[in-house]
C-alpha cells in the first residue's frame, strides 16, 4: 500500500514551523549550515507573525485554504520540502546494508502540479507523489514510535543533539519547552463542538456513541483522546453521555469497541458529511484515508481508525477502553 508523501511534508511543516519561529536558535545540523528549506518557510512564518502565527496557519492549511498572496511561496516551500524528504532520507536510509538508493522507501513521483486547486493539506496529498515501505520496516518503526519516554525518548535523543549542535549553549528543557507547541487552540476546540452541538440540536434525537442510548445531556467527546493525539477534526468528535465519557477519560477505544459501535460511528460521520462535507472531507482525507479510493470510504476509514487504536494501545501502552 503506499502512502502520500504529502502527509509527510506536512508533518515537517507541523514540526518545522515552531523550530523556525522560536526566537531562540535551535540547531538542527551540526555547523552554521541553514536548513535547505529555510528561506522558503521563513517566508510564510513571517507572513503569518501579525495575524495569528502557528495556529491560523494550520487552520488554513486544515480548513480555509492558503490565502492567494501566499500560494507561490507555499508551493515553492511544500517542493523543496519534498525533495529534502526524497532526496535526502528517502534516498540514503538503508546504504548500511544495500549498496542501492532508495532500498527502504520506494517512492512514486506525483504528476504536475495543479495550482488552480485550493492550496490545503489536500493539496499536498494530491499533488506530491507517493512512498511505500517494506511491511518489516513499516513494523519496526511502529515498535521505534513506542519509546516515548526516558532517556530512550526519540524525542529526547534529538533535544539532546540540539543543545550539542549548539555548543551547549542550549538546555534540553528550554529546546523540548520552546518546540513542544500545538497549533490548535482551546478556541479551535469549543468551535469545533459547537458545531457539532448544531448539527445534533438539528437533527433532534441524539445517541450516545458508547451506550447507544437515546439522550438529552451529553458531552461531545474526542474518541482519541485530545491529550494524548492532538486531533480536533469533527470525525473525531462524538457525542456522548456524561457518565460515560467520565469513565472513557483518556483511555482509547477497542478494537471490539468500535466494532460494536461502528453503525452508530458511521451515522455521525454521514450527518458530518451532510452539513460541514467540505471540512468532514478533507480532515478525513489527511487522517484516515489518504489515497484511498473514496466509494467505499466508511469502511476503509472505519478499519484505520481501528489501527490507530490498536497501535496506541497494543505498541505505546495506553489504555484500551470497552463498556
Amino acid at each position: 500500500m503506499y502512502c502520500p508523501t504529502g502527509l509527510l511534508i506536512e508533518k515537517w511543516m507541523l514540526y518545522y514551523y515552531p523550530v523556525l519561529e522560536s526566537a531562540t536558535y535551535i540547531p538542527q545540523i551540526n555547523g552554521e549550515a541553514n536548513l535547505a528549506f529555510g528561506n522558503q518557510f521563513k517566508k510564510i512564518i513571517s507572513a503569518y507573525i501579525n495575524s495569528g502565527g502557528f495556529s491560523v496557519f494550520y487552520n488554513d492549511l486544515k480548513n480555509k485554504g492558503i490565502p492567494n498572496n501566499l500560494k507561490s511561496d507555499f508551493i515553492a516551500l511544500a517542493k523543496k520540502l519534498s525533495d529534502t524528504i526524497t532526496k535526502m532520507p528517502m534516498k540514503y536510509i538503508g546504504r548500511s546494508v544495500s549498496n542501492h538508493y532508495y532500498t527502504i522507501f520506494e517512492f512514486e513521483p506525483g504528476k504536475r502540479i495543479k495550482t488552480s486547486q485550493n492550496i490545503d493539506a489536500e493539496f499536498l496529498i494530491d499533488n506530491f507523489g507517493s512512498f511505500s515501505i517494506p511491511i518489516d520496516y513499516h513494523e519496526s518503526f511502529k515498535f521505534l514510535g513506542s519509546f516515548i519516554s526516558g532517556q530512550d525518548s526519540i524525542l529526547f535523543k534529538w533535544a539532546e543533539f540540539s543543545v550539542n549542535a549548539s555548543g551547549k549553549n542550549l538546555s534540553v528543557e528550554k529546546v523540548i519547552n520552546e518546540v513542544l507547541k500545538s497549533p490548535i487552540t482551546l478556541r479551535d476546540v469549543e468551535e469545533s463542538k459547537k458545531i457539532y452541538k448544531a448539527i445534533l440540536k438539528k437533527e433532534g434525537k441524539v445517541f450516545c456513541v458508547w451506550t447507544g442510548k437515546e439522550i438529552t445531556n451529553y458531552d461531545v467527546d474526542h474518541m482519541i483522546p485530545f491529550s494524548i493525539w492532538r486531533n480536533n477534526d469533527l470525525w473525531n468528535l462524538l457525542p456522548s453521555q456524561p457518565a460515560t465519557n467520565n469513565k472513557k477519560r483518556d483511555k482509547i477505544p477497542s478494537v471490539e469497541m468500535i466494532e460494536k459501535r461502528k453503525d452508530l460511528i458511521l451515522h455521525f460521520w454521514g450527518l458530518l458529511n451532510e452539513n460541514q462535507s467540505q471540512r468532514f472531507q478533507k480532515e478525513i482525507k489527511l487522517a484516515l484515508l489518504g489515497n484511498s479510493p473514496v466509494g467505499d470510504w466508511q469502511n476503509i476509514a472505519i478499519k484505520q481508525l481501528q489501527s490507530r487504536c490498536d497501535y496506541l494501545i497494543s505498541n505505546r501502552g495506553y489504555q484500551g477502553w470497552e463498556i
